[in-house]
């Protein structure tokens, strides 16, 4: 395998070891905080968009919400325009504890770029847009 497929391979471990320490912060499973994710970065979502979202059954994302709202990282309000409908609101100081890890390894990320020419960035964002191709290449078509 070449340099860069290897480190990208070790990106990948390196995410999921990341995100388990920012779970284990959090106190909340691998599953949970991926709930939480889709909740920081989308705000709030029903419960039956979690599932989807997460590929899991009705009944398991409401276990999840259970134990996000158990350890108050999320709470079930009355949906704003369905009165039979409830969503999952993020807790703004579980936001906030969970950006607060997560913005400076975005940051420094993204500020890696700076050590490359426009015409260099280009070329990563070519490979990198590929490899995504590739990756999605591999799932099946999503509903």
């Amino acid at each position: 395998m070449r340099e860069a497929s290897l480190l990208l391979r070790e990106i990948l471990d390196l995410t999921v070891d990341l995100e388990a320490d920012v779970g284990a912060e959090l106190d909340v499973n691998r599953r949970d905080f991926e709930a939480m994710q889709h909740l920081v970065m989308s705000g709030p979502l029903s419960p039956t968009e979690i599932a989807r979202r997460l590929d899991v059954s009705t009944a398991a994302a409401t276990v999840i919400v259970d134990r996000l709202a158990a350890v108050g990282h999320a709470t079930r309000q009355p949906h704003p325009t369905d009165r039979r409908g409830v969503l999952v609101v993020p807790n703004p100081a579980s936001v906030e504890r969970a950006m607060a890890r997560i913005l400076p390894l975005i940051s420094g990320v993204d500020g890696v770029l700076d050590d490359f020419t426009v015409d260099e960035q280009g070329v990563i964002a070519q490979y990198l847009t590929r490899v995504v191709g590739v990756y999605r290449a591999q799932l099946p078509p999503r509903s």
